[in-house]
């Protein structure tokens, strides 16, 4: 494998990575309803600030989430340019791909 490769496969286990958790997905799902502060994410995910907090540090630094400062308050959303179109491909290609057709819609370790 050279180099470039390498490099890609670094980072598109950076990428996946940040999908893969648990947290970073809830806070991906729950910004993608509509942007939130990090009390509203706290509350709704009935997670402790700190984790939470470690968890946007991840996610803004592979660019998924962005904030903007108001007052007091920052603003967590999505990236709208890069991550919002990946995610819609990932829910067309679960919703087209990964159903699980002997459940009955519900879904089963086989559909996770």
């Amino acid at each position: 494998m050279n180099e470039n490769s390498k490099l890609k496969e670094r980072k598109y286990f950076g990428f996946f990575k940040n999908l893969a958790s648990p947290m970073r997905a809830s806070i991906i799902a729950s910004l993608g309803e509509s942007p939130k502060t990090v009390n509203e994410l706290v509350s709704e995910l009935g997670v402790e600030q700190s984790a939470l907090s470690h968890a946007l540090r991840s996610l803004k630094q592979c660019k998924f989430v962005s904030f903007e400062q108001k007052g007091k308050h920052k603003i967590y959303s999505l990236n709208d340019k890069t991550i919002l179109p990946v995610l819609n491909l990932i829910d067309k290609h679960a919703q087209d791909s990964c159903a699980c057709e002997s459940c009955s819609s519900k879904h089963c370790e086989a559909c996770l």
